[in-house]
């Protein structure tokens, strides 16, 4: 981490950003430095965003950066990728003025057009290198037509588009929204909440004020705080859209704007509106000791991901179910969907929670077509392994507590208390201490291990299994996933251990016909085959046609469903009620 000393502490900082060509996608930053004490100074640019853990690069979207003082250009000289260096001898003051390149929508990366812009603060705001506890004002200078700035930045003099960043850490944490937003707001708690809505949409702002409302809620109760005067939802909607990033007092969440107007569409958008608020606790404060403080500079490796993300995942929908949103039976739906993405996944068998946390960085956020068959999501695996704790202390405990008391114990000590974040050895032994049991075997098995999960061992606390409602079938399977909505057959990916991988058909073959005749452009290419069949499957690879012999065999997939043991107990309904929040 850069250190800081007294060369900084007199030191003003303040941005103006201006969009002079919004319309190309640009923004014009200008930084000035006023009482500088030291002799040289880094300029540097953050190569990721906390919360999305890949080294993005973000000082490949600089342009034309320039420096000033005393009327003359200072030349600079750049010793790393997003480092600037320059000789400040005898300069107290100095102008600094670069563009910014924005055209990627994400809910992690800056996008700025003609009708709004978005700025992810760590693309943006190039800073001194010395100087991250430093505090920095921010001036937005909209581009024509635009009338409102949404940030959870605090305003200056009531002025909305002047804002005061206390220092680097909460300014890189405050994503800016700039344009003409829909904002509308609401208070829960004494906490104030706005919503902005950027791009339209058929929502609903009475129910959506009070069905977030009711999610805040539960959220708080489990917490017994919120840590927040005001919190801001900045939500980018588009034609299709989603996913979230955190932030301290914020977040950023991408929606569909027509889908608030269906059951399934609207109850996603809550679902991850209540994971990305339940953030606010659960990583934003409540975090991995080596989540904070950031180096900005590398990779900021944990095994807890798992932690982090995965059990965020797993209140996102146990939080909707408690405001009574989803019906017990709509949740464990849910959960069976989960089970299913998770168990038929080869990478299950290949990759262990706490790695899929660690490579986070080289594997879960850059994607191949081979990663199915040797990688897992830290957030599902996370949540399931959630589930199962959970179900552990309330049954231990006879219902008495739950996971909800780990996490609230884990933010009063190490957040609260201690002013930390914690380890891995630290957040076992809470587990233990609620649930009154020694966790190495659940550790070995489901966290560094390969175990497969027992889902029916822990369901049983409960009163529930799962069953498998293909494992009678005897279905042949290609074992091959393709481009959607084109009238080509192109291989996008190859399952591990399926007749495609044994018999050698690649990503990106297209598959023209099967035993000489002409595939169909949409439907099952082998129907009416079974395990066993011998196939001719004609493919063009690379410009030249040739012929595979395949074998097919028998379907791997699992399609799971929630089920109610016969002669429930009193003891099982204790740790249903607990679970399910039934009346």
């Amino acid at each position: 981490m850069a250190t800081t000393g007294n060369a900084a502490d007199s030191a003003g900082i303040t941005y103006t950003v201006s969009f002079p060509e919004a319309q190309a996608h640009y923004a014009d930053v200008e930084m000035k430095l006023t009482g500088l004490k030291q002799n040289t100074l880094e300029l540097k640019m953050p190569v990721w965003t906390p919360g999305s853990y890949l080294v993005r690069e973000f000082q490949r979207n600089i342009e034309t950066l320039s420096v000033t003082a005393n009327g003359k250009e200072i030349a600079t000289t750049k010793t790393r990728k997003n480092i600037w260096q320059l000789n400040t001898t005898g300069i107290s003051d100095l102008t600094v003025k670069y563009r910014v390149y924005a055209f990627e929508i994400s809910v992690r990366t800056s996008f700025i057009d003609a009708k709004h812009g978005f700025l992810s603060s760590p693309d943006i705001f190039i800073y001194p290198g010395n100087m991250l506890h430093a505090p920095s004002t921010i001036h937005i200078i909209p581009y024509k037509g635009w009338t409102s700035v949404s940030t959870s930045l605090e305003k200056v003099n009531g002025d909305s588009f002047t804002r005061h960043a206390p220092n680097y850490d909460i300014l890189f944490d405050s994503p800016i929204e700039v344009g003409n937003q829909d904002v509308f707001g609401f208070n829960v708690g004494g906490v104030a909440y706005e919503v902005a809505m950027v791009g339209g949409g058929n929502y609903d702002k009475d129910r959506l004020t009070k069905d977030l409302t009711k999610v805040i809620e539960q959220e708080v109760a489990i917490y017994g705080e919120n840590p927040n005067k005001h919190y801001t939802f900045i939500v980018h909607n588009y034609l299709k859209g989603g996913g979230g990033l955190e932030h301290l007092s914020s977040t950023v969440l991408g929606g569909s704007r027509d889908a608030y107007a269906t059951e399934n569409g609207y109850e996603n958008f809550l679902s991850l509106a209540a994971h990305e608020h339940f953030h606010l606790w659960n990583v934003k404060r409540l975090r991995p000791i080596a989540l904070g403080p950031f180096d900005y500079d590398n990779e900021n490796y944990t095994t807890n991901l798992w932690i982090a993300e995965g059990f965020t995942a797993y209140y996102q929908d146990i939080i909707v179910r408690r405001t009574q949103l989803y019906t017990p039976d709509n949740y464990l739906a849910v959960l069976a969907v989960e089970i299913n993405q998770l168990e038929n996944q080869p990478g299950v068998k290949v990759q262990s929670l706490s790695a899929s946390s660690y490579d986070a960085w080289i594997k879960a956020y850059r994607p191949n077509e081979n990663s199915a068959n040797n990688t897992i999501s830290y957030y599902t695996k996370g949540a399931l392994v959630a589930l199962l704790l959970d179900l552990e202390i309330i049954n231990d405990t006879k219902g008495k507590s739950s996971l909800d008391d780990v996490m609230k114990y884990m933010y009063n000590e190490y957040y609260k208390v201690k002013g930390r974040g914690y380890t891995d050895a630290e957040f076992k032994q809470a587990l233990e201490k609620f649930a009154g049991k020694n966790l190495d075997q659940f550790y070995a098995d489901y966290i560094n291990g390969l175990t497969p999960i027992a889902y029916n061992k822990y369901l049983a606390y409960a009163g529930y299994k799962i069953t498998d409602e293909v494992a009678g079938n005897n279905d042949a399977a290609l074992g091959i996933t393709r481009y959607p909505g084109i009238p080509r057959v192109i291989v996008t990916g190859v399952v591990r251990g399926s007749s495609a991988w044994v018999d050698g058909i690649n990503v990106n073959d297209e598959i023209v016909a099967i035993d000489s005749t002409p595939v169909p452009e949409t439907g099952d290419l082998i129907a009416g085959k079974k395990p066993g069949d011998k196939i001719m499957v004609t493919i063009v690879r690379d410009g030249l046609t040739q012929t595979l012999p395949v074998t097919l065999l028998k379907s791997n997939k699992v399609k799971y469903k929630f089920e109610e043991l016969p002669n429930v107990s009193a003891e099982q309904l204790v740790v249903r009620k607990k679970w399910l929040t039934l009346k």
